[in-house]
C-alpha cells in the first residue's frame, strides 16, 4: 500500500522559501533593463512553489496595490534566466529550476470571500 503525501513535501516547502528570499533580494536590488521593473522593489513575492523533481519553480507576486500586472508579469517572465542565474550563484542546488511567475491572486479571492461573508443575512428562527 503505497501512501502519496497530498501536499508539497518538506524539501520543496524548504527550497521554495530559500528561492523566495533570493527573488525578493534581486527586485529590491533592481538593476533590471525592462522599464516596467523600474519600480520591482514594490512586487511582493508571496509564495514559490516548487515541483517535486526541483527542476521547475512558479512564484507568485503581487505588486504595491496590485497595479500594472499585466505588464509586470511578461517582464518578469523575461527576465526569468537573470533570477536563475542569482539562485545558481546563491545556492548549492544540483540544478537551477526553471522559474515562471505568476499573479498572486490569493488577496482578491480572501477579498472576495470576506465580501460574500458580510452580505451574507441571517434569519433568525423563532
Amino acid at each position: 500500500m503505497s501512501h502519496k503525501p497530498s501536499g508539497p513535501t518538506q524539501r520543496q516547502l524548504r527550497v521554495g522559501e530559500q528561492l523566495r528570499h533570493i527573488i525578493a533580494e534581486t527586485l529590491i536590488r533592481g538593476h533590471f533593463h525592462d522599464p516596467v521593473l523600474l519600480d520591482a522593489g514594490k512586487i511582493t513575492v508571496s509564495e514559490v512553489r516548487v515541483a517535486p523533481d526541483l527542476k521547475n519553480a512558479t512564484a507568485y507576486v503581487m505588486s504595491l496595490g496590485g497595479e500594472d500586472m499585466d505588464a509586470i508579469i511578461p517582464a518578469l517572465n523575461d527576465c526569468a534566466p537573470y533570477f536563475q542565474g542569482e539562485i545558481n550563484r546563491k545556492t548549492e542546488m544540483k540544478f537551477t529550476p526553471k522559474l515562471k511567475f505568476k499573479i498572486d491572486d490569493s488577496f482578491e479571492k480572501v477579498q472576495r470571500l470576506d465580501s460574500i461573508l458580510n452580505n451574507l443575512t441571517y434569519s433568525k428562527e423563532n
